[in-house]
């Protein structure tokens, strides 16, 4: 029994470094039409992903017209204090990173759009992948 408990001790103090050194999965999710804050949400994303979680971003309703080919100006105004823009950003996490970008199933139907008018690397969503990334062990969710 104590040789049962000394080995139990001594997997705990070696996988505990392993378990806390573990990056969380990261979906963020941005419905908000601000520009800030769709701003924030992609700053947060690209810090999560630089500190190493894998993140996933989706993009619902009015925050997906950052998406677009020709969004709309509030997409690319620059925020201070770093001169940034929501779609700047949101392209560059998607030419530096692995981090994928779509928007809800939803969207672009709804704007009787077709996939052409997003920017190139932003795909759809599929509601079944997406909710299986959504309930995935380990998985984070930001809203904006």
């Amino acid at each position: 029994m104590r040789k049962i408990l000394v080995l139990a001790s001594l997997v705990l103090v070696f996988a505990t470094p392993a378990m806390a050194q573990q990056k969380p999965s990261l979906v963020t999710v941005v419905t908000s039409p601000e520009p800030q804050t769709q701003l924030m949400a992609m700053v947060l994303t690209m810090q999560s992903v630089q500190q190493g979680a894998k993140a996933q971003v989706l993009l619902c309703g009015p925050a997906a017209d950052i998406a677009l080919k020709n969004a709309p100006a509030s997409a690319m105004a620059l925020q201070k204090p770093k001169g940034m823009s929501p779609k700047g950003l949101m392209q560059t996490i998607l030419q530096k990173t692995e981090t994928a970008v779509d928007v809800c199933a939803l969207y672009l139907p709804n704007k009787g759009l077709n996939e052409d008018a997003l920017i190139e690397g932003v795909g759809v969503a599929q509601p079944p992948q997406m909710a299986e990334r959504l309930l995935a062990e380990n998985t984070r969710v930001l809203n904006f």
